[in-house]
C-alpha cells in the first residue's frame, strides 16, 4: 500500500463495509477496464546544488520515474572546505552533536574516540519508529532532498555522506522507514533508520521487492555494504525536516489532482440539477479580488460552456405545467468556487514553502564562514524545526475535510426530489420502493465525513514537552501530514459518491431533457464513467460500482479538461 488505507484496484476495496460471515453476491456488472500500458519514462538525471530542486521533479519521483541524482562537481569543494573548517572550529567550541552528546545528555563532552563511535550509537538509540513505512518513493524523495541540503555546504559533513545515500537511491535500495516516533522534526526516527541502513547495518532495506537486511541487500545491489559516519556527520542525518516535506509534497501533488476532479464532480452536479450559472458569473469573481476564486469560477464556466440543460429551457422540463423561475440555488451551489478556492489557495501557499524547504538548511548546527577572515564557526539554533509545513499540513487537511463535507452536501441533495429540483427520490432506477436507488451509497460519503473532520483537528496545537524539557516544543508536524494523508483517501470516496449520483440523477432524466445537451466537458465525464459503471436500474450490488469509481478517481480518469493536474 502506498498510503494508509489507500483504495487500491480491483474487487474487495471497500471490504469493510461487508459484514463478516454472510453471503456475498457476485457483481454482475463488468469489471474494472485495466490501466493502459505504461510508457517506459526516461530516467530523471538530478545534478544536486543545493539551490535549484524543483517542485516538478519531486513530483516525477513520487510518480515513480526512475531517478538518477548526483551531487553537482562544485558541491564536493565547497562540502570539503566547510567539513575542514567544522573540524577546525571543534578546537575552540563546545558543539552540540560533535564532541558534546545530545539531547538532555548535552553537557556530556566526548573524546574524539568517543566521537567517532557516538555516530552509529546515535542512530540506533533513534531508530525506535514503528508502524506502516514510508511508501518508497516518499522514501527515495527524502534521501534525495537531505542529500541536496547536505550540498549546501553548511552541516559540516563530508560530500561522501550524501553521495552514500544517492548511491542506495540510485541502485533501487530503499531503507524501510517507519512513520511514527519523530514529533517536531520528522527526520529523528525514519532518517536514523535510513542512516543505520548506509552504514550497513541489519536495519531493513527493499531491494527489487525483497526486504531485508541492508547488510545483505546492499552488496546484492552492487554497493559496498560497510559505511562510516566521521564525528559530526550523524547528526545531520537525523536533524531535519526532509520527511515532513517529502510526505507533504506528495500530499501536495494528490491534493491538486484532487482539487481538479473535485471541480470536474461540483459541474456533472450542475448539470443533473440544471443549476443557475449566474452563480459563476465573472463579475461576481473579479468584484471579490480572490484570484483562486476567479479562476475556479473560470474553469468552471468552460465547463458547462453550452449546456442546454442549465437554462430555464431545461428547469422547466421536469414539470413544465408547475414551473417558477428560481431565485437562486442553495449556499452549496452557489459558494462552491468559493470554497474550492481556499483549497487553491493554500496548495499554492505550500508550492512556496516546499520550493524553499527543499533548498535550504534544516540541520542543528550549522557551519559558517566567520565575518572576517577564513575562519569556520558552529551556530546552534532550531532550523531543523517544522513549525511551517507542520501547521501549513494542518491548514491543507482543514481544506480538504471541507471539501469532502462540500461534496457531501452536494450528493445528499440529489437523493431528495424537493432539494434536486425533481430528480427521482434516492436516484432510484427501477419502481420507487421496490428499489432504495443510491441512498446507502450517499452513506458512505456521510459516515466518512465525520472521520475526516475528526482527523481534520490541527495536530500543530498539541505540542507537548520531551526529553527533560530539553525539547519542550514540538510541532506535532508528523502526526499532521499522517492525518492529511488518511484524509485525502477518504476524500477520493467521497468525490466518487458524488460522481456516481450525479451521472445517475443525469441519466435518469435524459428522456424528459431529449433534445438538450449537455456541455462538451461534462459529457466527457459521464462517458468515462459509463465506460467502467452502469446506469442503475433495478437495485444491484453496489460496493463494486463505488470501488470502480474510485479507481477512476484514484487514478485520475475523471480530471477535467479545463484543469491542469500537479504532475
Amino acid at each position: 500500500m502506498t498510503h494508509v488505507g489507500r483504495i487500491a484496484t480491483g474487487v474487495g476495496l471497500l471490504a469493510a463495509l461487508c459484514v463478516p460471515g454472510e453471503a456475498v453476491a457476485v457483481p454482475t456488472s463488468p469489471p474494472v477496464a485495466p490501466p493502459p500500458l505504461l510508457k517506459v519514462e526516461p530516467t530523471l538525471n538530478l545534478v544536486l546544488n543545493g539551490e535549484a530542486f524543483l517542485l516538478r521533479d519531486a513530483f516525477a519521483i513520487l510518480e515513480g520515474r526512475p531517478v538518477s541524482a548526483h551531487l553537482a562537481p562544485a558541491v564536493r569543494t565547497t562540502m570539503t572546505q566547510a567539513r575542514t573548517g567544522a573540524l577546525a572550529a571543534l578546537k575552540d567550541q563546545r558543539v552540540y552533536g560533535w564532541n558534546q552528546a545530545l539531547g538532555p545528555l548535552k553537557d556530556k563532552p566526548l573524546s574524539l574516540a568517543e566521537a567517532e563511535r557516538f555516530q552509529r550509537s546515535v542512530l540506533r538509540s533513534h531508530a525506535a519508529g514503528v508502524g506502516e513505512p514510508l511508501p518508497d518513493n516518499v522514501a527515495k524523495l527524502a534521501l534525495i532532498l537531505k542529500a541536496n541540503q547536505m550540498a549546501r555546504g553548511k552541516v559540516g559533513v563530508r560530500p561522501e555522506v550524501p553521495e552514500r545515500l544517492l548511491s542506495m537511491v540510485n541502485a533501487g535500495v530503499v531503507p524501510v522507514m517507519p512513520q511514527i516516533g519523530s514529533l517536531g522534526t520528522g527526520d529523528l526516527q525514519p532518517q536514523a533508520a535510513a542512516g543505520l541502513a548506509a552504514l550497513g547495518e541489519n536495519a531493513p532495506v527493499r531491494f527489487q521487492g525483497v526486504v531485508g537486511p541492508a547488510s545483505e541487500m546492499l552488496p546484492r545491489a552492487g554497493l559496498v555494504r560497510d559505511f562510516s559516519f566521521q564525528a559530526g556527520e550523524a547528526l545531520p542525518i537525523i536533524s531535519g525536516s526532509t520527511v515532513v516535506a517529502a510526505m507533504l509534497m506528495d500530499a501536495l501533488r494528490r491534493a491538486t489532482v484532487l482539487a481538479d476532479q473535485a471541480e470536474g464532480a461540483f459541474a456533472l452536479f450542475m448539470e443533473a440539477t440544471r443549476a443557475e450559472q449566474s452563480s459563476l458569473d465573472a463579475r461576481t469573481h473579479k468584484e471579490r479580488h480572490i484570484p483562486e476564486q476567479d479562476e475556479v469560477a473560470t474553469r468552471l464556466r468552460a465547463m458547462v460552456k453550452g449546456s442546454g440543460w442549465m437554462t430555464e429551457e431545461g428547469r422547466k422540463r421536469l414539470d413544465p405545467a408547475n414551473y417558477h423561475p428560481r431565485i437562486q440555488d442553495a449556499v452549496s451551489v452557489r459558494a462552491a468556487p468559493h470554497i474550492m478556492a481556499g483549497l487553491r489557495h493554500v496548495l499554492a501557499d505550500a508550492r512556496q514553502t516546499l520550493t524553499r524547504e527543499a533548498n535550504s538548511s534544516t540541520s542543528n548546527p550549522l557551519i559558517f564562514k566567520r565575518e572576517k577572515g577564513t575562519a569556520y564557526e558552529f551556530v546552534m539554533g532550531g532550523n531543523w524545526d517544522g513549525s511551517v509545513m507542520g501547521h501549513l499540513a494542518d491548514t491543507l487537511n482543514a481544506e480538504i475535510a471541507d471539501l469532502g463535507v462540500l461534496s457531501q452536501e452536494l450528493s445528499g441533495r440529489l437523493l431528495s426530489p424537493r432539494w434536486s429540483y425533481g430528480l427521482p427520490a434516492n436516484l432510484a432506477g427501477g419502481t420507487p420502493g421496490m428499489n432504495s436507488g443510491m441512498v446507502q451509497v450517499q452513506t458512505v460519503a456521510a459516515a466518512l465525513v465525520p472521520e475526516m473532520q475528526v482527523r481534520a483537528t490541527p495536530a500543530g496545537t498539541l505540542s507537548r514537552p520531551v526529553k527533560d524539557g530539553q525539547e519542550d516544543h514540538n510541532t506535532m508536524a508528523m502526526a499532521s501530514v499522517r492525518h492529511l494523508w488518511e484524509n485525502l483517501d477518504r476524500l477520493e470516496t467521497v468525490l466518487a459518491v458524488q460522481y456516481l449520483m450525479s451521472a445517475q440523477g443525469i441519466d435518469l432524466i435524459t428522456k424528459q431533457m431529449s433534445g438538450l445537451s449537455l456541455a462538451t466537458a461534462t459529457r466527457g465525464l459521464l462517458t468515462e464513467i459509463r465506460r467502467h459503471v452502469p446506469t442503475l436500474a433495478d437495485d444491484r450490488y453496489m460496493t463494486p460500482d463505488l470501488e470502480r469509481a474510485v479507481w477512476l478517481i484514484h487514478n485520475r480518469r475523471l480530471v477535467p479538461p479545463t484543469t491542469t493536474a500537479a504532475a
